[in-house]
């Protein structure tokens, strides 16, 4: 009798061992673990990989990464990542030094660093420091995701090779919609043409699509504008006759604020068109949380204000 409860005591223990085994997830088949700092980021990597991976954003709707300091919680995320992606080009200034010490550890990978340099705009040549708003061009952006795809699938091609043909998809779907800026914005009388915003966040967008763009602070929000900036900005809108101002979900609206006053004491009306998506796209399940869905809002508001 004591052998036969010896002998089921040993089988129910190699059962529960099995069963252990099984919930626990084999290397193979663990999602590979992405922290990303942007938004625009977190959404390429959601929208090529699906469910293959897990993918954790640092910076929500309406942050400012130019001033964005890592949280001791942030820190966590980021240490428990299998891979960090990052814009680069100083977009997340604040966060250099924690990025570089990671990368000593793990993957870390500088999207708009994949980028070939001629396709860069500079904002100091001298100091060899470039515009890191690449995303406002969206075949940049698709060729960015591109290669990003890549460096992923190269860090875990068991997982996630067998996502190319969703990526691909998503690669055409960018196309198609770099496509439809261009024809929408071309509606758009050149004289009409002039982006104003609260920084100068737009310049690839400009480029890309052939709108004049005037920010009021420069490339960064770090940067501090004063009375001067204003003055000059307001003389331009009212020397052009720009029908319309905008302001940035991600930059308090008080400086465009103060142009616009400026504009209606210089004795020139102009109106604030809806508000940009630049540095954050919007809230999660909304149209403008998606990267197309943010580039189809922001073209249609600037169509819609400046369209005679």
């Amino acid at each position: 009798m004591r052998n036969i409860f010896g002998l089921l005591f040993i089988l129910l223990l190699i059962s529960s061992c099995n069963s252990s085994a099984e919930e626990q997830p084999t290397e193979s088949s663990k999602k590979l673990k992405i922290t990303c700092t942007t938004s625009m980021l977190g959404d390429a990597v959601k929208q090529m990989f699906g469910d293959a991976v897990d993918v954790d954003v640092l910076m929500g709707p309406g942050v400012d990464p130019h001033l964005y300091k890592a949280t001791q919680g942030d820190l966590g995320r980021l240490t428990d990542a299998d891979v960090i992606v990052y814009n680069g080009l100083h977009l997340e200034g604040k966060m250099g030094t924690i990025l570089e010490n990671l990368a000593l550890r793990k993957p870390v990978i500088a999207a708009a660093e994949l980028l070939p340099e001629n396709r860069l705009l500079y904002l100091s040549v001298e100091d060899d420091i470039h515009d890191p708003h690449v995303w406002f061009d969206v075949r940049l952006w698709a060729f960015l995701c591109h290669e990003l795809r890549d460096s992923l699938i190269s860090i875990d091609s068991t997982g996630l090779s067998s996502t190319l043909e969703q990526s691909d998809a998503y690669l055409f779907e960018l196309r198609q919609l770099d496509d439809w800026t261009r024809m929408e914005l071309s509606k758009i009388p050149q004289e009409q043409r002039v982006l104003i915003t609260a920084h100068d966040a737009y310049e690839y967008f400009g480029r890309a699509y052939g709108v004049e763009v005037k920010g009021l602070q420069g490339i960064s929000t770090v940067a501090e504008y004063g009375l001067r900036d204003v003055s000059e900005l307001v003389q331009f809108i009212s020397s052009r006759k720009i029908p319309a101002i905008f302001l940035e979900s991600s930059v308090p609206k008080r400086s465009m604020e103060a142009v616009l006053e400026g504009c209606q004491r210089n004795g020139f009306e102009v109106k604030l068109g809806a508000t940009l998506f630049s540095d954050a796209m919007g809230d999660e399940n909304t149209p403008e949380g998606t990267y197309i869905g943010m580039v189809k809002h922001n073209v249609n508001s600037i169509k819609s204000a400046l369209m005679p």
